[in-house]
């Protein structure tokens, strides 16, 4: 079923000025290299000198004779996988990725890996998600390495991690839990996202409604590290209580009821063909008509995933991951 070309999006043009998401949105990368002096809760950055940059090449748009079908993704080039899933998207480019589940093996069924690609002529490899066994609520490990999904692995960048319902979801990076890392916190864990499903608890039929929250971007175009001690203060607590400073506060976009096709419609702008109820389109409050991250199916055990700035790859692939996950609270 056709679901991608209902709605008219205006696409804004593709330049150097900043596409304004909120006040205070730049680029910045987050390193796990420990300080090697006390500082606030945070692992050591690159400077602007020393970055690693990527390298986006441009390619022309393909005459298909489709009308809103948006063009291939940009060549990207990057020296440092790792650097490159945690920094923002650059401005005015749109990274397009697929989304692989594979289900294959004696125990897939139940805990399927994910491996999350470019979605261009060289498929390079960006990242590989599974659920954890015997874990008390879901635990998604995310790796750089699609053969090495385990928690003490070198390659482990991040994880997700759900409450008991299913219905809220924290984001972490590789750092330490705060109750293992060192005092100045120079080695604890940043919280990267989280995840809230409104629950449906009269059972309603319709799309699922939710909440992203990501930490915002300082003055000096730093990704704003958030290390709660406790869980008093972490992103999900200050959501709930409304203390949103350093901030962005995100939600998917509505879905319109379309008669013709009796059902709930959004435009993909071709880049999801199969009606899911996984298929969602994340914006900004402020700015309902611009994208940071649309996800959806294209095939059975294939999916589309397209992220903007400010978000980068880990937190778009774990917000993919927690769509994945089940939800009877929201059903």
């Amino acid at each position: 079923m056709e679901i991608n070309q209902i709605l008219s999006q205006k696409r804004k043009p593709r330049s150097r000025t900043v596409m304004r998401v909120s006040q205070r949105l730049n680029p910045a990368r987050a390193k796990r290299n420990p300080l090697p002096t006390p500082a606030r809760c945070f692992r050591q950055e690159e400077t602007k000198k020393t970055r690693k940059k990527t390298r986006i090449i441009r390619t022309k748009k393909r005459t298909t004779g489709k009308r809103d079908e948006r063009p291939p993704s940009p060549e990207i080039e990057f020296d440092d996988l790792e650097e490159f899933v945690l920094q923002p998207a650059p401005q005015g480019i749109t990274i397009k990725c697929k989304v692989m589940r594979d289900k294959r093996g004696m125990d897939r069924g139940f805990y399927p890996t994910y491996y999350l690609h470019l979605d261009n002529d060289k498929k390079v490899f960006l990242l590989a998600g599974r659920k954890r066994k015997r874990s008390a609520t879901s635990n998604y490990l995310i790796s750089i390495d699609a053969t090495d999904l385990s928690r003490g692995g070198e390659n482990f960048i991040g994880k997700l991690r759900s409450n008991l319902m299913g219905t809220k979801f924290t984001v972490f990076d590789n750092g330490l839990n705060p109750d293992r890392a060192l005092r100045d916190m120079s080695n604890a864990r940043q919280e990267l996202a989280a995840i809230i499903y409104e629950t449906n608890v009269l059972g309603f039929k319709g799309p699922r409604k939710m909440a992203v929250i990501i930490p915002g971007m300082d003055d000096d175009n730093e990704r704003v590290p958030i290390c709660p001690r406790t869980d008093n203060d972490n992103i999900l607590m200050r959501y709930q209580n409304r203390q949103m400073d350093n901030l962005i506060e995100l939600h998917n976009k509505t879905p319109v009821w379309n008669d013709d096709t009796t059902s709930y419609v959004l435009n993909f702008s071709g880049r999801v063909t199969q009606a899911s109820v996984k298929n969602f389109q994340i914006v900004h409050s402020k700015d309902n008509s611009y994208i940071v991250m649309q996800f959806g199916r294209v095939a059975d055990d294939v999916f589309t995933l397209d992220y903007n700035y400010p978000m980068c790859a880990v937190q778009a692939f774990a917000i993919a991951l927690s769509s994945f996950d089940g939800k009877l609270a929201c059903e």
